[in-house]
């Protein structure tokens, strides 16, 4: 067990993440980062084709490509560490189907990954540091999401993938990197000035949510090799009178970000997305997916159907109402509970298939949306952010009602999507990206990670076919 002392949690933090090694790792821990990996990709490659991701990629080679640089997952292009890391970390978050940690409330597998690829090409690292780096990599991006508290930091406007992610990402750049304990605590100091991230971004069809991670992952690189160069910075940009914590939340709680270091690892408590659309709608998705599928009920039958939505995701998901039954647009639909209960009801899924265009301007769909009215339940806040608990009840035109509650959405760890799963929504996911020879390359490689010596063996099979 690691022991907290009296010199600030900043340079804790460090400490520990410098001393922190693979052979320390618990079995499952280490399995947990290999599958996180694989998710990873595959939402990144399957994202490189979205429209901001091409305006992105254009920004990179008017910048320059370098032929020699980190891959771009899903395209046949390289660039600087720093500029593939803002385009995978974009990439992977633009079709929301990313993780999620549920208790920090926050995304973290799209700030830790796009680093530990672009700087693992750079330093030719073996694949057990990858592993090390992102395991703490992870830790720090949720724990300090939790000190923050979900509610109070969202309240503030902030993202929190984006502003704890860039810790997150500046520690896996500094463990693979070599950086020593006083070059990290500088490195944090760096990013804390550069952790930000408004969610803002959720309106007029903006993409700069997608863009957020990204730039997070972009300048955790830049901090640690900033670091690395001599460059000084904050001691305590964690703790301090005008540190991130008293930032970014009215009320953080210190303790959370190190309680409990070495005993467990947040990697374990992550959550996979099995539906593209946002973290607060999957629970509630599942309950009507319950429903349907349990009673066989007809979506011509639905004359009404009542979710119990958690506080924090109202605004997301449910509010203004009138824009959330109106979708014009790809994010819009994807932050829109009245369309997810839609397509779930009508076509028995919320996949990236359900998500176009098609669907949102469908006559079919807009009907049943005006069907859909979402309430907040005092009965859901008892345990959240622990768990995401949501409730759906649907009722038929010929008077039958049907209720379902759903504490741990399909994904969560208590309720695990199975390697065999996971390697199933990454095939479907990158079939038009890989072939399926390069494929399964792709995922027997992930699986015997710890065993590859030179990380580049793998990551050149990110390329595009």
């Amino acid at each position: 067990m690691f022991m907290v002392s009296q010199m600030g949690i900043t340079r804790d933090l460090a400490e520990f993440c410098i001393h922190s090694n693979y052979k320390d790792l618990p079995g499952e821990v280490i399995d947990k980062a290999k599958y996180f990996m694989l998710d990873f990709i595959g939402v990144a490659a399957r994202g490189s084709v979205v429209e901001s991701s091409r305006v992105i990629y254009e920004l990179i080679r008017s910048l320059g490509e370098d032929p020699k640089g980190s891959v771009i997952i899903g395209t046949g292009m390289r660039a600087a560490p720093q500029y593939a890391a803002l385009a995978n970390g974009a990439s992977a978050h633009s079709i929301e189907m990313d993780d999620v940690n549920n208790a920090a409330s926050l995304h973290p597998g799209v700030t830790n990954f796009p680093v530990a690829v672009g700087i693992g090409e750079l330093a030719k690292t073996d694949g057990k540091k990858v592993i090390e780096a992102v395991i703490l990599g992870y830790d720090v991006t949720i724990r300090l999401g939790k000190a923050l508290g979900p509610s109070e930091h969202y309240g503030r406007g902030f993202h929190p993938t984006a502003t704890c992610g860039a810790f997150g990402a500046t520690i896996v750049a500094a463990k693979i990197m070599g950086l020593d304990e006083s070059q990290m605590i500088n490195a944090l100091g760096i990013v804390g000035s550069m952790a930000s991230g408004t969610m803002e971004c959720l309106g007029e069809n903006a993409w700069t949510k997608k863009m957020n991670p990204g730039w997070s992952a972009h300048n955790g690189v830049m901090a640690a090799l900033l670091a690395k160069k001599g460059f000084r910075a904050s001691s305590t940009i964690i703790e301090g009178e005008h540190g991130f914590l008293h930032m970014g939340s009215g009320h953080p709680s210190p303790e959370k970000v190190v309680d409990g270091l070495g005993l467990f690892y947040e990697i374990a408590r992550t959550s996979i997305k099995p539906h593209a659309c946002c973290r607060y709608k999957q629970g509630p998705i599942d309950a009507i997916l319950k429903i349907i599928r349990e009673n066989d009920v007809n979506p011509q039958e639905v004359e009404k159907v009542i979710l119990g939505i958690l506080k924090t995701g109202m605004p997301f998901v449910v509010k203004p109402e009138e824009k959330k039954c109106a979708p014009k647009s790809l994010i819009e639909a994807q932050f829109s509970m009245p369309f997810g209960a839609a397509v779930a009801i009508l076509y028995g899924k919320a996949g990236l298939e359900e998500y176009i265009p098609e669907k949102w301007e469908s006559p079919e769909v807009k009907k049943m949306m005006t069907r859909v009215s979402c309430v907040e339940d005092p009965e859901l806040e008892k345990d959240y952010p622990q768990k995401w608990p949501a409730t759906a009840e649907i009722r038929t035109k010929d008077g039958r009602t049907f209720f379902a509650r759903i504490d741990y959405p399909k994904g969560d760890p208590e309720n695990p999507l199975s390697w065999e799963e996971l390697i199933e929504k990454f095939d479907k996911l990158t079939e038009p990206i890989y072939s399926e020879d390069r494929r399964d390359k792709i995922i027997k490689k992930i699986q015997q990670l710890e065993k590859e010596e030179d990380i580049t063996n793998l990551t050149t099979l990110f390329i595009k076919d």
